[in-house]
């Protein structure tokens, strides 16, 4: 059932007349705590129209970012679940260095936590929102420049292999 339903919805998202839309939907699911990666849907839409490049980068990081917020929230409201965690060494570091470590929101596997465990801290919201941008910003115009270099003919063996 679940497996069906996001067959669906992944078919729904690959559909090129919803290219920005798809990039913002996955750049947002991704942000969450859900293991979903948003740079090859960014990478497909660019491949597809170069023009698109900094509409693409802008909505993604958009999506990235509000899918941080969903993330602050939660650990906002969530105190009770990691009241044990209190003594860890990241939220020293986190209570220590404050808004500034949201720029490390964009790393895979702790930047979605992260963005959690600072609301949790009650870290001041819009600073936390203003470093996680850029650091969500930084990775897409990064992450989408390298792959752009890569030349047609490598994603064409790729996609063989795949397919």
């Amino acid at each position: 059932m679940i497996e069906s339903a996001i067959a669906w919805l992944l078919h729904l998202l690959a559909a090129p007349e919803v290219g920005l839309t798809s990039v913002f939907i996955i750049s947002f699911i991704s942000a969450t705590l859900l293991p979903l990666g948003s740079e090859p849907a960014v990478f497909a839409v660019v491949k597809a129209n170069a023009a698109l490049f900094w509409p693409v980068i802008a909505v993604a990081t958009l999506g990235n970012t509000l899918g941080g917020v969903v993330d602050y929230w939660l650990g906002y409201r969530a105190k009770a679940a990691f009241a044990r965690e209190r003594e860890s060494r990241w939220f020293g570091w986190l209570a220590r260095y404050g808004a500034k470590t949201m720029l490390l929101a964009w790393l895979p596997g702790i930047g979605d936590p992260l963005c959690t465990l600072a609301g949790w801290l009650k870290l001041p919201f819009w600073p936390s929102v203003f470093y996680m941008a850029c650091g969500k910003l930084l990775r897409y115009i990064t992450m989408t420049s390298l792959l752009l270099y890569v030349p047609d003919g490598v994603w064409q063996r790729i996609g063989h292999l795949l397919g």
